[in-house]
């Protein structure tokens, strides 16, 4: 008897969203990531739950449809940690004619049911709010909906909730090898522990940007498909301007450039599509990458936004399911998830390409797929089962913020609105019975206290600085160096 009925190799959005799709399903689970959970492109998106109004225009209906359906959804089962946002888009006549801006947004509004956010019409931007940092030339323009997310704590939202439901999860712990021998896998992992050797009846391949290597050289699995690598780079600098709402804005080489309102205090810009050659470990957005975004928003904006002004860049890298484009900004971002295996032996399904929008689908698929070896699983069910800590008044995370306060009346009201935005109804447990900030421990700067560290260690699989300062919370855009310093130490301190 195999050890887990599932493997699944891979701590990003996929890997999660599968795990936990499978545990509650009925099946036993081990999932083991390398790094931390969401280490790389899923901490590293555009933060946009949405349905890709650009991939209209390359035909891609069935995966606009499916993200659009999927965007309601999480606003239901994450509400935490996605939020909705007005998406304005100044008009340039010489780059998209107005009929066809209208169309788009036509379809847009219909292809998927939209029952929470409010549809697209036209928009003067020659007064207030929407020509908030805008140049004045730019006076008509649309505006439609979609929706930001925290993506890193939607990945820790997702493992929490498979671990509560019996899954294992393992980070820090790779696959070496796995050989098939007949109805299960042999599996040899190493991790913090040691070196387990592990069986289990079947293997989902959610490695992302090593998802190739993944099969072909730990597996030993032939394949003829290929992932073509795509980076996309993000900077983020001091706001740009007032108001909630974020601007797409059409560059001139038919691409488009986001800015969104970030952490309170920011915005966010991006993104760019570059093919990505390098280890995709630690990618890192280039000068080029970053004059590129500069000079797409610069072209809107009053005030001139410059390579000095950035006070972070990240950059992700895609795997996207090579297709054949020429170009990157044309490889699909539909996904393909491949079964590599007849009924008589175990089977290894991976997973090629895919967005964050339909992680939760993607995984439903997944495992329908594994439904013939294991006749015994019960049905889809992650469509209607709030994450932890989306269980919030309405799914009103303002209102929520404002019940936080009046529990813990002795406590900063901005403290009360980050831990809010992070946690949701599990806010509750991170303050537990504290009265004062003297209850929360160490004060490490910004809105980061020392019982919130550590909650994120016992509950949240965080072991490092960087697991806390630009994944579980963003706090590393406020602290300076010291304040990281004093972070990373107080980890060493507490894990070790």
């Amino acid at each position: 008897m195999a050890d887990y009925d599932l493997l699944v190799i891979g701590g990003g959005i996929n890997g999660v969203g599968i795990a936990r799709d499978a545990v509650g399903r009925g099946l036993t689970v081990l999932l083991v990531e390398k790094d931390d959970l969401g280490a790389h492109t899923s901490s590293a998106s555009s933060k946009l739950i949405h349905g890709g109004l650009r991939y209209l225009e390359q035909f891609e209906f069935r995966l606009v449809a499916e993200s659009l359906a999927e965007r309601e959804v999480l606003l239901r089962i994450a509400a935490h940690l996605v939020r909705p946002v007005r998406f304005v888009m100044p008009h340039v006549p010489q780059l998209r004619p107005r009929w066809m801006i209208r169309t788009g947004l036509f379809l847009y509004d219909h292809l998927g049911r939209r029952t929470r956010l409010p549809g697209s019409h036209a928009v003067r931007l020659d007064r207030p709010p929407y020509s908030a940092g805008l140049k004045p030339e730019y006076r008509h323009g649309f505006i439609y909906s979609d929706c930001c997310v925290d993506d890193a704590r939607l990945v820790v939202a997702n493992a929490r909730d498979a671990e509560a439901r019996g899954a294992r999860i393992l980070t820090r712990t790779e696959c070496l090898a796995a050989k098939r021998e007949g109805n299960f896998w042999r599996v040899q992992l190493r991790g913090p522990g040691g070196a387990p050797e592990v069986t289990a009846r079947a293997i989902v391949n959610a490695a992302g940007p090593w998802v190739k290597a993944v099969l072909n050289e730990r597996l030993r699995q032939p394949s003829q498909d290929e992932v073509r690598l795509v980076r996309g780079s993000h900077i983020v600098v001091h706001r740009l301007y007032e108001g909630d709402h974020a601007y797409i804005l059409q560059n001139d080489d038919r691409r488009v450039v986001f800015m969104i309102p970030y952490e309170s205090r920011y915005t966010l810009v991006g993104t760019t599509d570059v093919a990505h050659e390098d280890d995709p470990s630690r990618p890192e957005a280039s000068a080029a990458e970053v004059e590129y975004l500069c000079r797409a928003v610069n072209r809107y904006l009053r005030r001139a936004v410059s390579p000095a002004d950035v006070l972070w860049r990240y950059a992700g890298v895609r795997p996207l399911y090579d297709d054949g484009s020429a170009s990157p900004s044309a490889v699909t971002r539909d996904y393909v998830l491949r079964l590599d295996s007849d009924q008589s032996v175990a089977p290894v399904l991976s997973v090629f390409g895919g967005k964050i929008t339909t992680y939760r689908r993607l995984a439903e698929h997944a495992i329908d797929k594994l439904a013939p070896w294991f006749t015994e699983m019960g049905p889809a069910w992650t469509g209607e089962s709030p994450l932890p800590g989306a269980t919030i008044p309405h799914g009103d995370g303002a209102r929520f913020a404002q019940r936080l306060q009046e529990r813990y009346a002795g406590l900063p009201r901005t403290l009360l609105e980050e831990l809010a935005r992070r946690h949701g109804a599990l806010a509750y447990d991170v303050l537990g019975n504290a009265t004062s900030v003297a209850d929360l421990g160490a004060h490490l700067g910004a809105e980061l206290y020392a019982r919130e560290i550590d909650y994120l260690i016992e509950h949240e699989w965080a072991t490092a600085a960087e697991d806390v300062l630009w994944r579980r919370t963003k706090a590393g855009l406020q602290l300076d160096a010291r304040q990281r310093e004093a972070v990373a130490r107080y980890l060493i301190q507490r894990v070790s």
